[in-house]
Protein backbone atom coordinates (compact mmCIF):
# COMPACT_ATOMS: atom_id res chain seq x y z
CA UNK A 1 0.00 0.00 0.00
CA UNK A 2 1.35 3.50 -1.18
CA UNK A 3 0.73 6.18 2.02
CA UNK A 4 -1.02 9.18 0.80
CA UNK A 5 1.07 12.47 0.42
CA UNK A 6 -0.61 14.35 3.13
CA UNK A 7 -0.28 11.10 5.67
CA UNK A 8 3.38 11.05 4.72
CA UNK A 9 4.24 14.64 4.92
CA UNK A 10 2.15 14.86 8.19
CA UNK A 11 4.24 12.20 9.97
CA UNK A 12 7.41 14.00 9.08
CA UNK A 13 6.47 17.43 9.83
CA UNK A 14 5.68 16.69 13.14
CA UNK A 15 8.26 14.75 14.82
CA UNK A 16 10.69 17.83 13.29
CA UNK A 17 8.19 20.59 14.49
CA UNK A 18 8.26 18.84 18.06
CA UNK A 19 12.11 18.60 18.01
CA UNK A 20 12.63 22.40 16.82
CA UNK A 21 9.70 23.41 19.91
CA UNK A 22 11.71 20.87 22.68
CA UNK A 23 15.35 22.67 21.57
CA UNK A 24 13.61 26.03 21.84
CA UNK A 25 12.08 24.95 25.11
CA UNK A 26 15.94 23.56 26.61
CA UNK A 27 17.85 26.05 25.68
CA UNK A 28 18.62 29.74 27.37
CA UNK A 29 18.47 32.03 24.44
CA UNK A 30 15.36 33.32 24.23
CA UNK A 31 16.67 36.28 24.60
CA UNK A 32 19.91 38.60 24.86
CA UNK A 33 21.22 41.67 26.05
CA UNK A 34 24.56 43.30 26.47
CA UNK A 35 26.27 45.38 29.00
CA UNK A 36 29.25 47.44 29.65
CA UNK A 37 30.93 46.88 32.56
CA UNK A 38 33.52 49.92 33.94
CA UNK A 39 36.56 48.29 35.42
CA UNK A 40 40.02 50.44 36.52
CA UNK A 41 42.85 49.23 35.47
CA UNK A 42 45.73 47.31 36.98
CA UNK A 43 47.00 51.18 37.23
CA UNK A 44 44.57 52.62 38.96
CA UNK A 45 44.45 50.63 41.72
CA UNK A 46 44.53 52.19 45.27
CA UNK A 47 48.76 51.28 46.83
CA UNK A 48 49.70 51.51 50.01
CA UNK A 49 53.07 53.46 50.20
CA UNK A 50 56.27 52.71 52.31
CA UNK A 51 56.86 54.55 55.24
CA UNK A 52 58.31 57.57 54.75
CA UNK A 53 56.85 57.93 51.24
CA UNK A 54 53.42 58.45 51.60
CA UNK A 55 49.91 56.65 50.27
CA UNK A 56 48.17 57.21 47.22
CA UNK A 57 46.36 56.19 43.69
CA UNK A 58 47.82 56.38 41.14
CA UNK A 59 45.73 57.39 38.33
CA UNK A 60 45.22 55.11 35.49
CA UNK A 61 43.06 53.68 32.25
CA UNK A 62 39.61 52.28 32.77
CA UNK A 63 38.78 49.28 31.05
CA UNK A 64 35.45 48.44 29.73
CA UNK A 65 34.27 45.11 30.46
CA UNK A 66 31.54 43.77 28.14
CA UNK A 67 28.47 41.13 29.50
CA UNK A 68 26.44 39.04 27.61
CA UNK A 69 23.05 38.25 29.32
CA UNK A 70 20.74 35.55 27.89
CA UNK A 71 17.50 34.63 29.48
CA UNK A 72 15.58 31.01 28.90
CA UNK A 73 12.12 29.53 29.64
CA UNK A 74 14.39 27.96 32.87
CA UNK A 75 17.74 29.27 32.66
CA UNK A 76 20.00 32.07 32.03
CA UNK A 77 23.43 32.77 31.48
CA UNK A 78 26.06 35.65 32.39
CA UNK A 79 28.95 35.74 29.90
CA UNK A 80 32.24 37.91 29.46
CA UNK A 81 32.63 38.55 26.00
CA UNK A 82 35.69 37.20 23.94
CA UNK A 83 36.57 34.81 26.87
CA UNK A 84 35.49 31.64 28.48
CA UNK A 85 34.39 33.14 31.39
CA UNK A 86 30.31 32.02 31.77
CA UNK A 87 28.30 31.17 34.34
CA UNK A 88 24.45 29.83 34.02
CA UNK A 89 21.57 28.98 36.81
CA UNK A 90 17.95 28.31 37.15
CA UNK A 91 15.46 31.16 36.35
CA UNK A 92 15.22 33.03 39.51
CA UNK A 93 14.62 36.45 41.44
CA UNK A 94 11.36 38.79 39.12
CA UNK A 95 11.92 37.04 35.96
CA UNK A 96 10.64 33.84 37.08
CA UNK A 97 8.29 35.04 39.31
CA UNK A 98 6.67 37.14 36.28
CA UNK A 99 3.17 35.49 35.27
CA UNK A 100 4.32 35.99 31.57
CA UNK A 101 7.11 33.94 31.19
CA UNK A 102 5.30 31.46 34.07
CA UNK A 103 2.71 31.68 31.08
CA UNK A 104 5.01 30.93 28.11
CA UNK A 105 6.57 27.64 30.84
CA UNK A 106 3.21 26.23 30.82
CA UNK A 107 2.25 26.76 27.33
CA UNK A 108 5.39 25.09 25.47
CA UNK A 109 4.99 22.19 27.95
CA UNK A 110 1.47 21.32 27.23
CA UNK A 111 2.42 21.92 23.61
CA UNK A 112 5.56 19.39 23.82
CA UNK A 113 2.66 16.59 25.38
CA UNK A 114 0.49 17.26 22.96
CA UNK A 115 2.31 16.97 19.79
CA UNK A 116 4.10 13.94 21.41
CA UNK A 117 0.70 12.24 21.90
CA UNK A 118 -0.25 13.43 18.45
CA UNK A 119 2.53 11.85 16.37
CA UNK A 120 1.71 8.53 18.66
CA UNK A 121 -1.66 8.49 16.80
CA UNK A 122 -0.66 9.66 13.66
CA UNK A 123 1.55 6.58 13.70
CA UNK A 124 -1.15 4.05 14.68
CA UNK A 125 -3.42 5.56 12.34
CA UNK A 126 -1.01 5.34 9.11
CA UNK A 127 -0.42 2.09 9.52
CA UNK A 128 1.69 1.27 6.72
CA UNK A 129 1.70 -2.44 7.33
CA UNK A 130 -2.05 -2.80 6.80
CA UNK A 131 -4.07 -2.43 3.38
CA UNK A 132 -6.03 0.43 5.04
CA UNK A 133 -5.00 3.06 7.03
CA UNK A 134 -6.71 4.67 10.34
CA UNK A 135 -7.99 7.30 8.99
CA UNK A 136 -10.08 9.03 12.39
CA UNK A 137 -7.11 7.79 14.29
CA UNK A 138 -4.78 9.64 12.07
CA UNK A 139 -6.53 12.86 11.18
CA UNK A 140 -7.24 13.05 15.30
CA UNK A 141 -3.46 13.03 15.83
CA UNK A 142 -3.46 15.90 13.07
CA UNK A 143 -5.73 17.85 15.44
CA UNK A 144 -3.21 17.61 18.65
CA UNK A 145 -0.83 18.36 16.39
CA UNK A 146 -2.30 21.60 15.37
CA UNK A 147 -3.58 22.27 18.96
CA UNK A 148 0.32 22.26 20.26
CA UNK A 149 1.66 24.01 17.02
CA UNK A 150 -1.15 26.95 18.32
CA UNK A 151 0.05 26.27 21.96
CA UNK A 152 3.68 27.30 21.37
CA UNK A 153 2.82 30.34 18.31
CA UNK A 154 0.60 31.77 21.58
CA UNK A 155 3.68 30.92 23.76
CA UNK A 156 6.23 32.71 22.07
CA UNK A 157 3.77 35.68 20.82
CA UNK A 158 3.40 36.79 24.53
CA UNK A 159 7.17 36.21 25.39
CA UNK A 160 8.11 38.33 22.16
CA UNK A 161 5.50 41.15 22.45
CA UNK A 162 6.92 41.60 26.20
CA UNK A 163 10.45 40.64 26.10
CA UNK A 164 11.79 43.82 27.03
CA UNK A 165 9.83 44.08 30.01
CA UNK A 166 10.00 40.62 31.29
CA UNK A 167 11.40 40.08 34.84
CA UNK A 168 12.51 44.09 35.29
CA UNK A 169 9.20 44.72 36.76
CA UNK A 170 9.03 43.58 40.84
CA UNK A 171 5.44 44.39 42.18
CA UNK A 172 7.66 44.08 45.77
CA UNK A 173 10.55 46.18 44.63
CA UNK A 174 9.59 48.23 41.92
CA UNK A 175 12.24 48.76 39.05
CA UNK A 176 14.58 46.23 38.95
CA UNK A 177 17.83 48.25 38.28
CA UNK A 178 20.22 45.35 38.68
CA UNK A 179 21.33 46.07 34.60
CA UNK A 180 20.10 49.39 33.98
CA UNK A 181 22.01 49.53 30.73
CA UNK A 182 21.03 46.16 29.08
CA UNK A 183 19.27 46.49 25.66
CA UNK A 184 17.46 43.32 24.93
CA UNK A 185 16.91 41.53 21.57
CA UNK A 186 15.23 37.98 20.40
CA UNK A 187 17.73 35.29 20.15
CA UNK A 188 18.40 32.28 18.39
CA UNK A 189 15.72 29.74 20.74
CA UNK A 190 12.94 32.36 19.45
CA UNK A 191 13.72 31.62 16.02
CA UNK A 192 13.70 27.73 16.57
CA UNK A 193 10.38 28.22 18.51
CA UNK A 194 8.54 30.12 15.98
CA UNK A 195 10.08 27.55 12.70
CA UNK A 196 8.80 24.12 15.03
CA UNK A 197 5.53 25.79 15.74
CA UNK A 198 4.93 26.65 12.28
CA UNK A 199 5.74 23.41 10.79
CA UNK A 200 3.83 21.64 13.43
CA UNK A 201 0.66 23.25 12.16
CA UNK A 202 1.46 22.36 8.65
CA UNK A 203 2.26 18.79 9.54
CA UNK A 204 -0.99 18.64 11.78
CA UNK A 205 -2.90 20.57 8.57
CA UNK A 206 -1.75 17.49 6.53
CA UNK A 207 -2.85 15.15 9.16
CA UNK A 208 -6.27 16.56 9.17
CA UNK A 209 -6.82 15.87 5.17
CA UNK A 210 -6.74 12.13 6.12
CA UNK A 211 -10.65 12.97 7.53
CA UNK A 212 -11.50 13.08 3.89
CA UNK A 213 -12.14 10.05 2.16
CA UNK A 214 -11.28 9.40 -1.70
CA UNK A 215 -13.88 8.35 -3.88
CA UNK A 216 -14.27 4.50 -4.67
CA UNK A 217 -15.70 2.81 -7.76
CA UNK A 218 -18.74 1.33 -7.44
CA UNK A 219 -20.53 -1.05 -9.21
CA UNK A 220 -23.76 0.19 -11.10
CA UNK A 221 -26.10 -2.95 -10.17
CA UNK A 222 -25.01 -2.63 -6.48
CA UNK A 223 -24.20 1.08 -6.26
CA UNK A 224 -23.83 0.98 -2.22
CA UNK A 225 -21.48 -1.07 -2.26
CA UNK A 226 -17.55 -0.32 -3.35
CA UNK A 227 -16.48 -1.65 -6.16
CA UNK A 228 -12.96 -3.23 -4.50
CA UNK A 229 -14.40 -6.06 -2.51
CA UNK A 230 -17.90 -6.79 -4.62
CA UNK A 231 -16.99 -6.16 -8.03
CA UNK A 232 -13.38 -6.74 -8.97
CA UNK A 233 -14.38 -8.17 -12.09
CA UNK A 234 -17.28 -6.10 -12.78
CA UNK A 235 -16.51 -5.26 -17.17
CA UNK A 236 -18.31 -1.57 -16.46
CA UNK A 237 -15.70 -0.55 -14.14
CA UNK A 238 -12.40 0.28 -15.33
CA UNK A 239 -9.52 -1.78 -14.16
CA UNK A 240 -7.23 0.90 -13.55
CA UNK A 241 -9.67 3.12 -11.19
CA UNK A 242 -10.07 -0.14 -9.53
CA UNK A 243 -6.57 -0.51 -8.82
CA UNK A 244 -6.23 3.27 -7.67
CA UNK A 245 -8.87 2.69 -5.44
CA UNK A 246 -6.22 -0.50 -4.10
CA UNK A 247 -3.76 1.56 -3.55
CA UNK A 248 -5.22 5.04 -2.22
CA UNK A 249 -7.95 3.78 -0.05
Amino acid sequence: MHTPASMVMGIVFAPVGLVLVFTAAITPQWREGQARLGMTGPGSLPRSGVKGQGSGVRAGSVETLLLLRSDGLWESCLQVAHSELKQCWPVAGAYQRDPRVCLAQGLVLSSLFLCGAGIVLACIGVRCWTDLPLRGVAATGGLLVVLAGLLSLTALGVYTHNLGRLGMEDPGQGINNRFPHLSLRPAGSLYFGWLGSCIQVLGGSALLLSFKRPRCPTCPSCPELPACPVCRSCPDINKSETEVYEVSC
